[in-house]
């Protein structure tokens, strides 16, 4: 995904595949409008405001979605983030 090499995150293979899964999950929810389950805001409190906006960005250019899908996204970039950082230890 351009979008997190522009910021150099570089997901794992396993982060790569989760994350796939999570966006085609996100374009088919946005086609039939199948909603989130309740998601509790105060759980992403830790979340940066980087993978924030980045979760944002990509939830705005899908379309059709509620904020609540950048909350679950903004995860897998704030775990890749943490990889990456790990790998540059």
């Amino acid at each position: 995904m351009a979008l997190l090499s522009r910021k150099a995150i570089y997901p794992n293979a396993v982060q790569q595949q989760m994350l796939d899964s999570h966006i085609r999950a996100m374009v088919l929810r946005s086609l039939t409008g199948e909603p989130l389950p309740e998601v509790e805001k105060d759980l992403f409190e830790d979340i940066s405001a980087d993978s924030m906006e980045m979760a944002e960005q990509v939830v705005e250019s899908v379309g059709n979605l509620p904020i609540e899908e950048a909350y679950l996204l903004s995860v897998h970039f704030e775990v890749a983030k943490e990889n990456t950082r790990e790998n540059n230890l």
